[in-house]
């Protein structure tokens, strides 16, 4: 479609879903950093790649309690919490269970991505009061292998599966400017949207490209084609929060503006985005006021 009318489209769909001027606030805290063994192409995190990132311990659970009400207090509505791991260890999740707890009484939205879940795991993270799990899919299933190679797609999906199941809302998304070809893109987004339910939340990143990683030079996305993407994401998937996420310290105000207009409509805030650079808050609040855009309030999360 020419692109105003692709434009025209997703924010005609977004206005009959969500209000048009508001925007969710999260706010993404790395409550395990490093020394993942996983060995994905675009990740300063991972054991695999020389990235000067030093591992860390799990942090302590009031440290992270400490941390969210601080977030909430700046206007955050959703509290993300991220491990650099496979997935949880039994020694870990009585820890986690207790973060969530801990989140969920500052009355915030709960969420975490802790690598792959068993049923078993999921369900326990539903009793501690989790409402989002964020495990993305990253890119199509074709490209899938050429990004990562020490789990398959499959197992992605079925991680997804065990959290449905479990019933916590879904976080999923991926990250375009890593060498897939358009087709690629589109069919993320069509898996995405053609899951028993679609993700609830909806992450768009663009590729950080990090020293060290596989990824480090990869070519950037061209500008108009991610909100092209935005744009397609709203449309397959109109009740879903589609959340701009990394990247987006090397986007203009005006590219933002036009992913607000495609339909996003959810955004990290704070000064880092797990291990990387995040615009800060004072240059997100200046340019909402130039947009005439307001934050989410706590109680329309």
């Amino acid at each position: 479609m020419p692109f105003n009318d692709l434009l025209f489209l997703a924010q005609t769909i977004h206005r009959q879903n969500f209000h048009q001027n508001q925007v969710q606030l999260s706010r993404l805290l790395s409550i395990k950093t490093g020394g993942c063994p996983e060995d994905c192409g675009y990740c300063s995190q991972s054991a695999h790649h020389e990235s000067g990132l030093n591992a860390s311990k799990l942090m302590d659970v009031e440290r992270v309690v400490s941390e969210a009400r601080k977030a909430r207090d700046a206007g955050a509505t959703r509290y993300c919490m991220g491990t650099a791991w496979r997935g949880p260890k039994a020694r870990d999740m009585d820890a986690v269970l207790a973060m969530i707890e801990g989140v969920k009484a500052l009355g915030m939205e709960t969420c975490m991505t802790l690598g792959m879940l068993d049923p078993d795991q999921a369900r326990r993270l539903k009793a501690a009061g989790l409402d989002y799990y964020n495990h993305n899919i990253d890119t199509s299933e074709r490209y899938y292998s050429e990004v990562v190679s020490t789990r398959s797609f499959a197992d992605r999906l079925a991680t997804l599966g065990h959290v449905r199941e479990a019933g916590i809302k879904v976080c999923c998304g991926g990250i375009v400017g890593m060498g897939e070809e358009k087709a690629d893109r589109i069919d993320m987004l069509v898996t995405l949207a053609n899951l028993p339910e679609p993700p609830e939340s909806v992450p768009i990143n663009m590729l950080i490209p990090i020293p060290g990683t596989p990824l480090a030079k990869a070519e950037p996305i061209d500008p108009i084609a991610f909100v092209r993407l935005v744009a397609l994401a709203r449309i397959l998937m109109p009740k879903s929060y589609v959340r701009l996420s990394a990247g987006r310290t090397a986007m203009s105000d005006e590219l933002q503006a036009l992913c607000f207009f495609a339909g996003a409509n959810s955004i990290f805030v704070g000064d880092t985005l797990l291990t990387a650079e995040n615009p800060g808050e004072d240059k997100d609040s200046a340019l909402f006021s130039r947009l005439g855009i307001k934050p989410m309030e706590l109680s329309e999360g």
